[in-house]
């Protein structure tokens, strides 16, 4: 399993949230993860119906079994004086250039360099080691930007060769670039049953692959549950209207007569059961085209009455029963 297990997807499709089921899944049995937020969201936050994260890492959670999930929101401002600090001893000089708004400049003006901070931030969990020699973390969960970024947010090797080509920054991305195309990590995209977030799906995976970065599944969220089945919908298709109309009445919903109760329900069942039978077909045919990937598909249910902590777990216990932990 890798240490570094980094969740995209399309906006929508509920990244954040399976990265945060994932990070608690990987927690149990008394391990320890780290879920990496980089987006200055607050999801995180929000999910575990705590307050908002500060740039330290604080734990949020325990997870069955006594692990436990801690939490860092990066601020890519502060990670440039932390870098300034670890690399050329700023300390208040560093301070001082970040009143003057020089840090934010830095940031803006050079996105790789952002970039280069925040996944620098979350190699450097994924590395790091007690006095005994033993990792900090077991596994570090990064909440990533959206499908359409992943991959050159990622390849901060690429993004920085403009910027530096010696020296402590070049030195760390390629740092960072060691981490993020070994098998210590792997690349998950998250989707829906729903031809756009399926085909960003296959696009993103198709450039990360050229990118020779690691993917590692696909994760179908919001799963709706099986109402009919292939036989009943060969049912709705041929069964004539009267003989539903008399099933009807048969159970006690309305006379059996024409124009009577039961005959009045069966146009509105026949709609919704055609809309059920074209929405199934769709989720079928994007199923087939996931399939065509070449990778390990997992699923997510759909939750009834959304999503809350206790759904969390939910979801959490499911990544389990399907290998990702």
């Amino acid at each position: 399993m890798s240490r570094l297990q980094v969740v995209s997807g399309k906006g929508g499709t509920g990244k954040t949230t399976v990265a945060a089921a994932l990070a608690l899944a990987l927690a149990t049995e008394g391990k320890r993860t780290l879920l990496v937020e980089v987006e200055g969201r607050q999801g995180i936050a929000q999910l575990f119906e705590t307050e908002a994260l500060p740039y330290e890492e604080r734990k949020i959670a325990v997870a069955p079994g006594g692990g436990e999930v801690y939490a860092l929101a990066i601020d890519p401002e502060l990670a440039l004086l932390d870098y300034l600090q670890m690399f050329y001893k700023l300390g208040g000089a560093g301070r001082a250039l970040k009143k003057l708004g020089a840090i934010d400049f830095a940031t803006t003006i050079a996105p790789g360099l952002r970039d280069v901070l925040l996944t620098g931030k979350a190699c450097e969990a994924v590395r790091r080691k007690d006095r005994s020699g033993r990792f900090v973390y077991d596994h570090v969960v990064m909440d990533a930007p959206p499908t359409g970024r992943i991959t050159r947010f990622l390849n901060v090797n690429d993004e920085v060769a403009g910027l530096a080509k010696i020296g402590p920054i070049h030195n760390q991305a390629q740092a960072v670039m060691r981490v993020l195309k070994s098998q210590e990590s792997a690349v998950h995209l998250v989707t829906l049953l729903e031809e756009m977030p399926v085909q960003e799906t296959a696009d993103g995976i198709a450039e990360l692959r050229a990118a020779r970065l690691p993917v590692g599944r696909v994760i179908v969220n919001m799963v709706r549950p099986e109402v009919l089945d292939e036989a009943d919908l060969e049912l709705v298709r041929t069964v004539p209207r009267s003989s539903l109309a008399q099933s009807l009445s048969a159970a006690g919903l309305g006379g059996a007569r024409r124009g009577g109760h039961a005959e009045r329900l069966v146009d509105p069942l026949l709609e919704q059961a055609t809309e059920y039978a074209e929405r199934y077909a769709l989720e079928q045919e994007q199923r087939a085209v996931l399939g065509e990937l070449g990778l390990p598909l997992g699923e997510l249910p759909l939750l009834a009455e959304g999503m809350d902590l206790a759904g969390l777990y939910e979801l959490a216990t499911e990544l389990r029963k399907q290998g990702l932990s």
